[in-house]
């Protein structure tokens, strides 16, 4: 059984290249699909004879999809540019490699904060279905996009994790959690959603509650800390985003 790995970039030079040199021994192809680096994300790529496509940013999902299409293995391993297999999930990825399982596999996410492995705060353990028959789809949301699994599939869970380099600086969690949590209030006035006046603040009391306390983050020390205080306030952000999506669209009836 073969395996294609994919990628979807723009401007990912910090962690490309750990990303491409964790799947070399085992991936029958590798295909990057950028939105336009101007950084060297592409050159990178291609100094480790990756296949490179260029392609304006269609969203997360039809992006995902778009780049899986081009592959030609059996099997996908869809990862993001910020992420990288273990050797322990290396050798689970070879077992099923060499028994050609086709089916669908789930792995753990660790993820690495400002230099720190988080093990609470609600981000581990974090399953991901990453490994897949090419013919399956993800779902085209604009943000937090899911594989699709037919009904019936029973997803396994492999041994090992993928390492998941998320932030560099708590700036960096605070800029790109605000930009999620706007298109997250997008989908939300997509669907029909609404919220009070108070939903923003509920919202924040709520998820710092639950990261730093019940999900105790609090062992996580400092960096547990500043999880929940910019996972709240981007929660409170998102709320209110869609308030005033809402407003707006009612103003323009």
């Amino acid at each position: 059984m073969r395996i294609s790995v994919t990628v979807i970039t723009l401007n990912e030079e910090r962690n490309i290249a750990r990303c491409i040199d964790s799947v070399l021994s085992f991936a029958d192809e590798i295909i990057v699909m950028d939105a336009g680096s101007t950084d060297n994300t592409v050159e990178l790529c291609k100094e480790r004879g990756v296949t490179v496509v260029f392609q304006p940013w269609l969203g997360y999902g039809a992006q995902k999809n778009k780049v899986n299409a081009l592959a030609t293995s059996e099997m996908i391993l869809s990862l993001d540019a910020d992420e990288a297999v273990t050797e322990a999930l290396k050798k689970s990825l070879l077992e099923i490699k060499q028994q050609g399982k086709l089916g669908y596999y789930s792995m753990n996410r660790l993820t690495n904060y400002c230099g720190q492995w988080i093990y609470f705060s609600g981000w581990n353990p974090d399953i991901k279905l990453r490994l897949f028959p090419k013919e399956t789809q993800w779902s085209d949301d604009i943000v937090h996009e899911e594989i699709i699994l037919p009904e019936g599939h029973e997803v396994i869970q492999l041994v090992g994790n993928l390492s998941h380099y998320s932030y560099y600086s708590r700036e960096e969690h605070l800029a790109r959690a605000n930009a999620y949590s706007i298109l997250t209030a997008k989908k939300y006035h997509q669907q029909g959603r609404s919220c009070s006046f108070y939903t923003p603040w509920t919202a924040y009391i709520g998820r710092f509650v639950k990261m730093y306390i019940l999900k105790k983050g609090f062992l996580d020390g400092i960096n547990g800390w500043h999880i929940a205080r910019i996972s709240a306030k981007s929660n409170h952000f998102k709320y209110s985003e869609l308030r005033r999506l809402n407003k707006e669209s009612r103003s323009n009836e």
